[in-house]
């Protein structure tokens, strides 16, 4: 077994701005572990706010090499990292490298049959003029995502939907919100018709959601990220956001997604901002979920060779040439 891992930089089209700044590229870790001549391929977002960076996540895959380069197999990796980019990358290359090896996609691997799926288009951060000139130009996509964080953040809603108003809008406010703002905003927001409100609170903030209504439901995002969070996230969430940086693979997502399910939680699939090669994993938890939001190709200028295909809003089942 031979392991490998490199950055990529991908360039952003403009800019991608939310309540906690911009950026122009999003900067990802490939780890490619080759058995055989078989190459198997995942990749990762190291994100600061969860106190990762791309020499920190580097060093965490680096210091498992040994393990790797002696076989071990996805359940041996789970407790040699902890939830979060690093694991996720070596786990979903370890997926990709047995789909690979058995000569199997990833569909029969879990005996699943693809389908398309609509994914949310994510508005960044603006002025509310500025995103409602994004609405007009997306508003043929049946659901838009807003980031919020912000006093003008009512204006922003309105302007979204005078300038999209057939598409189904949710909201992602990044924990910026407080409950005075929550409260405020609340019933506007319903007469806006806004669908689903993401992380509105501070993760360690958000036990406050225990005595708020909850009219639109609410999806945990930063308060989510494997098995473990779930005992918080019962009786103050309606919905989880399941990313594979945050669970630390595919292993743990579809693990995640049942528990979730099994306990009344609605599904969200999500991404960080990256190429298709992080998306395919995401792809495959997202079958049959509620809401969708793997746009990262979308928004990028360039893409991983082999990415995903879109048509008529449908993000298609990807080909093994790109993963799995």
């Amino acid at each position: 077994m031979n392991i490998r891992l490199y950055r990529k930089i991908w360039p952003i089209r403009g800019s991608f701005t939310i309540s906690r700044g911009s950026k122009t590229s999003a900067e990802t870790i490939i780890v490619e572990i080759e058995k055989n001549g078989v190459i198997g391929r995942g990749e990762c977002v190291p994100y600061a706010r969860y106190g990762e960076s791309i020499e920190h996540v580097a060093a965490q895959i680096q210091g498992i090499f040994p393990e790797i380069k002696c076989g071990i197999n996805r359940q041996q990796l789970q407790p040699l990292l902890p939830a979060g980019a690093a694991r996720n990358a070596v786990d979903c290359a370890m997926w990709d490298l047995e789909c690979k090896l058995s000569k199997q996609t990833i569909w029969s691997q879990l005996q699943m049959s693809p389908a398309g799926l609509t994914t949310a288009y994510t508005l960044s951060l603006d002025k509310p003029h500025k995103m409602e000139e994004a609405a007009v130009a997306n508003a043929f996509r049946p659901l838009l995502k807003l980031k919020l964080g912000g006093p003008e953040d009512l204006e922003r809603v309105r302007a979204v939907r005078r300038g999209a108003p057939q598409a189904t809008i949710i909201l992602d406010a990044n924990e910026a919100w407080d409950v005075e703002t929550y409260n405020a905003l609340i019933p506007e927001l319903e007469k806006l018709e806004v669908a689903m409100i993401e992380q509105p609170f501070h993760a360690d903030d958000d036990a406050v959601l225990e005595g708020l209504a909850r009219p639109i439901p609410i999806c945990a995002d930063e308060s989510c990220h494997d098995r473990s969070s779930l005992s918080k996230v019962i009786g103050r969430y309606d919905m989880i956001n399941i990313k594979t940086d945050k669970t630390g693979g595919l292993t743990e997502a579809l693990a995640l997604k049942q528990e979730a399910q099994d306990a009344g939680l609605r599904i969200m699939v999500g991404c960080m901002l990256s190429s298709s090669l992080s998306m395919a994993p995401a792809f495959v938890v997202a079958q049959g979920v509620e809401v969708v939001d793997l746009d990262g190709p979308l928004l990028l200028s360039q893409d991983i060779e082999h990415g995903f295909e879109f048509e008529k809003n449908q993000m298609l089942p990807f080909g093994s040439e790109l993963w799995g």
